[in-house]
C-alpha cells in the first residue's frame, strides 16, 4: 500500500501554468516578473529585435554588454523565455494580439502614452482578452500632473523624501546605495497581479494596474512620516543612529563597527553590565528610553570607550548570548558569502552557456507546499522566438518573412 503522504509527485509551483507577456525594461519592471517566473510562470520577455532590453548593455563586464548579457540584464531575467518583436511594425502588433490571446498577464512600464500609441492599450486587449490581467508600471502613475515626466529610480528617491531623510548633517541629502525605488516599485507590481489573478480565480475578470514608483516608495517611509503627520515632528538626521532608541545604531569596535539595537530597557541595562559600566544604569542622562534618546551624544563616546578595547567579534557574540540583538557590519562579498545565506541558498548556481556558472539570487521567500526557484538562466536575445510563434501557428516561410521585414 502506497503511503500518500510520502508522493514523489515533484510539487506544482504556484504560479504553474500562467502566461505573462513581459515588456518591461531595465529594472522596476524585470524584478517584477521574476519573481512570477520565480513562482513558477512562464514569463515571456517581449523585446525589440535591434538590441532587446537595455539592460542587456548595462554592467561592469564590458565583453557581456556586447554580448547583450550585461550583468544588470543576468541579475533580473532568470527563466524567462525571450521573443523579439517590433511592435511599431504592424505584422509585430498582429503577432503580439495573438500572444495577448493566450496570455494571463502582462507587465509593461512605458510611459502612459506609449501603448495607447501603439493602439495597444488595456480596453483594446482587453477586447481580445477580458480575463487578461494588465499591470503598468510608471514612475508617477498614469495620470495626474506629473504622469508624464521621466522617472529614474534616483529621480524618485529625491521626489519621495527617502534622500532628505538619509545621512546627518555631514552627508544630506543621501541616496540609499541600491536602486530601492525600482526594486520596491517591482514587488509592488507583483504583488497587486497576485492580488488580480486571485480576484479572477474567483470572478473570471481581468483589471488594470497602475503601479507607481512614487507611491510604492513613500509608504516605506511610515513610522518617519508617522511621527510628522501625527506627532507634528520633522525627521531629524541621525545617520546610522536609530531613532527609536538608545543605544540602537552603529559603534565603533578596536577593529571595525558593530550594530546594536537596544531597544527594551532590559536590554539597555544588559549593555551597561556587559559593557562594564553599569554605572550608567543610574546617570539620570541614560536610566529612561526619552532620557537616553536626548541624550545619545553624551552616551555613544561612554560606551565606545569600552567598545573599543575587543573586536567586534567578541561584542557580537557576548551581546548576543545575553539577548541584546547585534551584529557586525559586513561588505557585500562577506555578506553574500555567510554561512546563514549558504544555508538559505538565497543564492543560487546558475550555468549560462558561454559565460560559466553564476551565483544568482533566487525566491527568498520559502514556500512549503509550491517551492520555486531559478529554472532557466536569463535568455540570450530572441532565444525563443522561432518556437513561441511556431507555437502560434506561423510557418517557416512566415518566420523567415518576419526577420526579413526586422518583424522580428
Amino acid at each position: 500500500m502506497t503511503d500518500s503522504t510520502h508522493s514523489t509527485t515533484p510539487p506544482r509551483a504556484a504560479l504553474e501554468g500562467i502566461r505573462v507577456l513581459d515588456l518591461t525594461n531595465v529594472l522596476a519592471g524585470p524584478f517584477a516578473t521574476l519573481h512570477l517566473a520565480l513562482l513558477g510562470a512562464e514569463v515571456i520577455k517581449i523585446e525589440n529585435p535591434a538590441d532587446g532590453d537595455l539592460a542587456r548593455k548595462l554592467g561592469n563586464v564590458p565583453r557581456l554588454n556586447q554580448e547583450l548579457m550585461g550583468t544588470s540584464f543576468l541579475a533580473q531575467n532568470s527563466n524567462k523565455k525571450s521573443l523579439t518583436l517590433n511592435l511599431k511594425a504592424p505584422a509585430g502588433r498582429e503577432i503580439f494580439k495573438k500572444l495577448v490571446a493566450t496570455a494571463d498577464v502582462l507587465v509593461e512600464n512605458f510611459r502612459p502614452d506609449v501603448m495607447k500609441r501603439l493602439g495597444l492599450d488595456y480596453p483594446v486587449l482587453a477586447q481580445i482578452n477580458p480575463r487578461l490581467v494588465y499591470c503598468a508600471i510608471s514612475g508617477f502613475g498614469q495620470s495626474g500632473p506629473d504622469a508624464f515626466k521621466p522617472a529614474y529610480d534616483q529621480i524618485i528617491q529625491g521626489l519621495s523624501g527617502v534622500m532628505a531623510i538619509n545621512g546627518d548633517e555631514r552627508l544630506n541629502p543621501l541616496r540609499a546605495g541600491f536602486p530601492v525605488c525600482d526594486t520596491v516599485g517591482g514587488l509592488n507590481a507583483a504583488f497587486a497581479t497576485l492580488a488580480a489573478l486571485f480576484h479572477r480565480q474567483r470572478t473570471g475578470e481581468g483589471q488594470f494596474i497602475d503601479v507607481a514608483l512614487l507611491d510604492s516608495i513613500m509608504p516605506l517611509m511610515g513610522w518617519v512620516a508617522a511621527n510628522l503627520l501625527i506627532g507634528k515632528q520633522q525627521p531629524v538626521l541621525m545617520g546610522n543612529d536609530n531613532f527609536t532608541a538608545a543605544p540602537s545604531g552603529t559603534f565603533v569596535t578596536r577593529d571595525g563597527f558593530i550594530n546594536i539595537a537596544a531597544n527594551k530597557q532590559e536590554q539597555w541595562e544588559a549593555v551597561a553590565d556587559l559593557l562594564g559600566v553599569p554605572e550608567l544604569k543610574t546617570d539620570p542622562r541614560f536610566q529612561e528610553r526619552d532620557q537616553r534618546k536626548k541624550n545619545r551624544k553624551a552616551l555613544t563616546p561612554l560606551l565606545e570607550a569600552k567598545l573599543k578595547e575587543k573586536d567586534t567579534a567578541y561584542w557580537v557574540e557576548l551581546l548576543n548570548r545575553n539577548d541584546v540583538p547585534s551584529g557586525a557590519i559586513l561588505s557585500l562579498e562577506h555578506a553574500l558569502s555567510q554561512p546563514q545565506v549558504q544555508h538559505r541558498q538565497t543564492l543560487q548556481p546558475v550555468a549560462v552557456e558561454g559565460i560559466g556558472q553564476l551565483q544568482l539570487f533566487g525566491l527568498s521567500a520559502k514556500l512549503e507546499k509550491t517551492p520555486g526557484g531559478i529554472k532557466t538562466p536569463p535568455p540570450r536575445l530572441s532565444a525563443h522566438t522561432n518556437a513561441l510563434l511556431t507555437e502560434l501557428g506561423y510557418s517557416p516561410a512566415d518566420l523567415d518573412r518576419f526577420k526579413a521585414e526586422r518583424v522580428i
